[in-house]
């Protein structure tokens, strides 16, 4: 079985942001396999199903983005998931505008709710879809940068990325990691 997380904010203020990336490829990965993400369970929204003859858990967390490991560690303790078994999805401002990586494993970087989900699965050792959403020019605005609303011309790229990590979690399913990482990064 195979926990596939996406981070973001739950509420609909944060929803046409750059840190709801995780939600938004969620969305699109059940648009293309009608996983319906409804069921309220650990503090997440889950939906269960199968991808590629996989059995897959899709969360969004609720507990907003900086305590997005307290909702993924549950999950994992309860279906017994290994750690090569979790897919984490999230916005990275240290990736360019509309680029993805896959990894295989790696450190939190700058991003907060990595931190947390490193830390309550105590390894950096699980799958990580990165979404490039660029950096801002003033690098002290951060914080507005990441929950601000998304003009239109940066929503016409992200849009295209989400699609793609959306199909890269699916060849990661299919596939394995490494030959998703060589068609995707």
């Amino acid at each position: 079985m195979y926990l596939i997380a996406g981070l973001g904010n739950p509420e609909k203020d944060y929803s046409n942001t750059r840190h709801n990336m995780g939600f938004d490829v969620i969305n699109k990965i059940t648009n293309i396999t009608g996983i319906k993400v409804l069921k309220s369970k650990f503090n997440a929204l889950y939906g269960m199903g199968e991808i590629n003859n996989k059995k897959v858990i899709l969360i969004k967390p609720q507990t907003y983005m900086n305590l997005s490991g307290e909702s993924i560690i549950q999950f994992k303790k309860f279906y017994k998931i290994s750690n090569k078994n979790i897919i984490v999805i999230y916005d990275d401002i240290d990736l360019k505008l509309g680029d993805i990586r896959l990894k295989p494993k790696g450190s939190s970087g700058t991003h907060n709710g990595m931190k947390s989900v490193i830390e309550n699965l105590k390894t950096e050792d699980f799958i990580r879809v990165r979404i490039g959403i660029g950096t801002p020019e003033n690098k002290e605005d951060i914080i507005n940068y990441v929950i601000g609303a998304i003009p239109k011309r940066e929503k016409e790229i992200l849009n295209k990325s989400v699609e793609k990590a959306a199909q890269s979690v699916i060849e990661i399913l299919q596939n394995g990691i490494d030959i998703a990482m060589n068609k995707f990064n």
